[in-house]
């Protein structure tokens, strides 16, 4: 009987992916290139949010005093944190929420940006949750959001939300990386659904699982680009963040490069 001969060819990973090791010289490390981290916040709680009522692209929706009270509370928060840019949605609310930030820091630019805006509901705009929750179309967003379609001429999918958002902040990496150097920080000041899909694509989660995902009113959620993966710094955080300062100059971190920190690395100073 004729006998076949099977061969298996393994992948060798590129020489600019290999790192040096004990007793393997001449193989130099990547060159750190660190990418800007962003901020991203979500706006203050709205009147819309206490009324129960899912307010998406309506005008006239402001914060109400909880959220007035939490937006005076950020550039405190935020002391210390060497911010290059704030970009927000053009929303009212996203506006209120960055403008005590803004006045604490008169220099600091401030960019609106239509892909940060809030999901566009379409005819579901300025209906009741309550209500909404008896929709068909309600157990599709809960269970299988990236089928979901939102009814009416106004209505996108949450995979275009998705899209124009992760969009969005990649250009917004490269810019502010142009205009402020590498490893810069910046602020992206936007909404539950849009923030909860940025953290779905950093993670690698496909977008059906963004549902799992949970951010208060006025927290920050951080992630820290990198040539080889995104890192997720902060998730819906509403305390202290002065953990999210830059390492030292000189200080060298295996993760600027795209390195996962092995044993789960040392943390902030």
């Amino acid at each position: 009987m004729a006998q076949s001969t099977i061969t298996l060819a393994f992948f060798r990973p590129p020489a600019a992916l290999t790192h040096p090791g004990p007793g393997r010289p001449g193989r130099e490390r990547p060159k750190v290139v660190p990418m800007p981290t962003v901020l991203l916040l979500r706006h203050g709680r709205s009147t819309a949010n206490t009324s129960g009522v899912l307010a998406g692209c309506a005008p006239g929706v402001a914060l109400d005093d909880r959220g007035r009270e939490q937006a005076a509370a950020l550039p405190a928060r935020l002391a210390g944190l060497p911010l290059a840019a704030v970009v927000t949605s053009p929303l009212q609310r996203c506006r209120e929420t960055v403008r005590p930030l803004l006045d604490t820091r008169p220099d600091l630019p401030l960019h609106t940006e239509e892909r940060l805006g809030e999901c566009r509901y379409g005819d579901w705009t300025g209906r009741k949750l309550s209500e909404l929750a008896d929709e068909p179309l309600w157990r599709t967003v809960q269970h299988h959001p990236s089928a979901a379609v939102f009814p009416g001429p106004d209505g996108e999918s949450v995979r275009e939300m998705s899209a124009r958002a992760v969009a969005a902040v990649r250009d917004w990496n490269l810019r502010v990386e142009e205009e402020a150097g590498q490893g810069a920080l910046y602020a992206v000041c936007t909404h539950g659904d849009v923030i909860k899909a940025l953290v779905a694509d950093a993670l690698g989660m496909h977008l059906d699982l963004f549902q799992r995902i949970s951010v208060d009113p006025c927290s920050v959620t951080a992630i820290r680009y990198t040539p080889l993966r995104p890192f997720l710094l902060r998730l819906g955080d509403t305390g202290d963040l002065t953990g999210l300062l830059p390492p030292p100059a000189a200080a060298e971190d295996p993760t600027e490069a795209g390195d996962a920190a092995v044993g789960g690395g040392a943390g902030a100073p």
